[in-house]
């Protein structure tokens, strides 16, 4: 406990310190010696900046931008009420058909609300992974297509020359049987 009372007496003791220091103008570091850097640094600048015609350009810019954050500047340019009511005389028709889409917009809320449009964006990341994997089976159905109409032309020349072949085996069993036959009746 006295240790704690010690810390607490030395920290109170650098406080006063401290507030001495600034305070009362101890080691030079015055309030008064501040203000005093602090005009000489606003008079360094001032002459700095009346060097340089950017500088001044600028100076100018930085008034016209306080000068636009002003509440009362943005008030002064706002629309005047009498605009305002000759826009809203001349949307006069359109409002009732906003009106009941706002109706509708308030009756449907709930629906919006629910947990399954909630879920849309955790629907869209697996839709997203879905697309994936679509776009790659439609790769692989190109290349199966694409594999099933080579060998489907290889089986269609295959059974062309086949055909051919038996054509060929025809014509020479015919000529043979019609040599054969023509023997027996020769002799």
């Amino acid at each position: 406990m006295a240790a704690g009372a010690a810390e607490l007496r030395r920290l109170q003791w650098r406080l006063e310190e401290l507030e001495q220091r600034v305070g009362l103008g101890g080691g030079g570091c015055g309030p008064r010696k501040v203000a005093d850097d602090l005009v000489k640094v606003q008079v360094a600048l001032n002459n700095i900046a009346g060097k340089r015609e950017r500088i001044k350009i600028l100076f100018k810019k930085i008034e016209d931008v306080i000068k636009y954050l002003d509440p009362q500047y943005i008030d002064r340019m706002a629309v005047p009420d009498a605009m305002k009511l000759q826009f809203i005389l001349a949307e006069e028709q359109a409002i009732p058909a906003r009106a009941a889409l706002l109706e509708q917009v308030k009756n449907l809320q709930p629906i919006l609300d629910s947990t399954s449009i909630q879920a849309v964006p955790d629907h869209a990341a697996k839709l997203q992974r879905l697309s994936q994997i679509h776009i790659q089976q439609q790769e692989k159905r190109h290349d199966l297509t694409d594999s099933v109409k080579t060998l489907l032309e290889d089986y269609n020349k295959m059974t062309l020359l086949l055909s051919k072949q038996f054509v060929q085996w025809n014509e020479i069993l015919t000529r043979l049987e019609a040599a054969k036959q023509a023997k027996p009746v020769a002799e």
